[in-house]
């Protein structure tokens, strides 16, 4: 094998193809853009969602309930999860995302009292359900609003 005999593999490299070039391509004349029209001008087309006058179907549907702005989600983990980590340790909520316990932070994590917890633990996050504070409290550990 040398330089100069080197070819790529058969049907690898495709050759463009000229429009509006006179004979034997195919696409002459109008270019394989049909007759006039918005769509053969150059620059021409149709915006997304266009269905040619008649209502798109985005408008035709009804818009329903109330769309808060400014909702903020929480990532939710419960008490029993919390079970993992050794007595006396600062739970928070990069260590959770860390342990892969929560996926991510979102607007912040809330703990919610659902199971039981054995371990003593400082937690800090955005939010505490009142049972998840109980839980929290009753195995004497404490919690951290942030």
């Amino acid at each position: 094998m040398k330089l100069h005999t080197l070819q790529p593999a058969e049907g690898s490299r495709k050759e463009r193809n000229r429009v509006g070039r006179g004979q034997g391509s195919g696409n002459g004349k109008t270019a394989g853009r049909g007759q006039k029209g918005q769509k053969q001008r150059s620059g021409g087309n149709v915006r997304l969602g266009f269905e040619g006058g008649q209502t798109q179907l985005f408008r035709r549907l009804p818009k329903r309930g109330f769309n808060n702005i400014n909702r903020k989600d929480y990532a939710i983990v419960n008490v029993e999860s919390l079970n993992k980590f050794e007595d006396g340790t600062t739970v928070t909520p990069a260590l959770l995302v860390e342990e892969g316990i929560v996926k991510k932070e979102l607007s912040g994590v809330k703990i919610l009292g659902n199971g039981e917890l054995t371990k003593k633990l400082t937690v800090q996050a955005a939010k505490f359900s009142k049972t998840a504070e109980e839980a929290i409290t009753a195995a004497g550990g404490s919690i951290e609003v942030i």
